[in-house]
């Protein structure tokens, strides 16, 4: 799929972040648009921006869906098809996605953890299904879903469990690796990649907190964030709540702000792979110096000594 012009891409996650810039770059080189998000200010704004930026003739059409939800993304498909009148799409982009879930060990994490692995997993699982005839009925199409560099490590370094997240994308790459081979036999027009990006300047660390809540009570999050700062020791008794919220803003903006690589410049690598057909996409010279590392030495992989070469070698940060 050399030339988007025409086309029309579906975009879990087109709030805010990669899923917003790739709806921005899609619909200014011809493509139609139809993207979701749960949180509808940010979908809002997306919707202004390509409505602004479209060239001529272009139609985006924005909807609120949670993809952990089964029904609303059979809702969402149903919505994408009476929007802009069609029986089939060409590019589905599975981006959504949240942090959090940290431990597995601990029980009063449980339902964060779920929640998380649901987005992060089975709100890819669930687009795929529901728009794989849409995708089958195109004469040229590509699915991308989009993993992570913990979808081959792991880890945020020794001192921080990351297992939510982590199985999810693990799950999300093993998923599009078999898809390779299963278009392949069974829809050979239709292709798979799956993208793997180091830290990419997105507000997900922001946005996670008001998704995890769901609108509920941003008082029992902050006594959970207390918790985790505190088993890190990165606070003490003495930081008052006030303070911790401007620390977690604080984290939420640096990840944000103080990446390498910009989710603009993400969107368009990732479009760059579709175009090449690609069936592995990683994002970020991060992401690259990593994979190189966990190949090299993968029994290392969650050692001190790792992670110490990580950032020498790397500059790895999360912000």
């Amino acid at each position: 799929m050399r030339d988007f012009g025409g086309k029309l891409a579906v975009i879990t996650g087109g709030g805010t972040g990669m899923g917003r810039a790739l709806a921005r770059q899609l619909i200014a080189q011809g493509c139609d648009v139809a993207t979701c998000d749960i949180l509808e200010d940010n979908l809002a704004e997306t919707r202004r921006l390509c409505e602004q930026e479209a060239s001529q003739g272009r139609v985006v059409s924005t909807h609120r869906c949670d993809v952990a939800d089964e029904e609303q993304v059979n809702a969402f498909r149903d919505a994408v098809k009476s929007a802009h009148d069609t029986d089939h799409i060409d590019l589905l982009f599975n981006n959504a996605g949240v942090g959090g879930g940290g431990s597995f060990v601990d029980d009063g994490s449980r339902e964060e953890w779920e929640r998380t692995f649901n987005i992060c997993w089975f709100g890819v699982y669930n687009c795929a299904r529901a728009f794989m005839p849409m995708l089958a009925a195109s004469t040229d199409a590509h699915m991308v879903n989009t993993s992570s560099v913990n979808g081959f490590w792991a880890s945020l370094g020794p001192q921080s469990a990351h297992s939510a997240y982590s199985t999810a994308k693990f799950a999300v790459k093993g998923f599009s690796e078999a898809l390779v081979t299963d278009f392949a036999n069974n829809a050979p027009h239709v292709k798979v990649s799956v993208v793997m990006p180091g830290h990419i300047g997105t507000s997900i660390a922001i946005n996670s907190g008001r998704i995890m809540r769901g609108g509920g009570d941003a008082e029992e999050d902050l006594s959970r964030m207390r918790e985790r700062f505190t088993a890190l020791g990165m606070i003490d008794e003495t930081v008052t709540d006030e303070q911790l919220r401007e620390m977690v803003a604080e984290i939420g903006r640096s990840f944000r702000d103080n990446a390498r690589t910009t989710a603009e410049q993400a969107a368009s690598i990732i479009l760059d792979g579709v175009r090449e057909e690609r069936w592995r996409i990683l994002v970020g010279d991060d992401a690259h110096r990593l994979d190189k590392m966990v190949r090299e030495t993968p029994e290392d992989a969650y050692s001190e000594a790792f992670m110490t070469r990580l950032r020498e070698q790397a500059e790895w940060s999360l912000g």
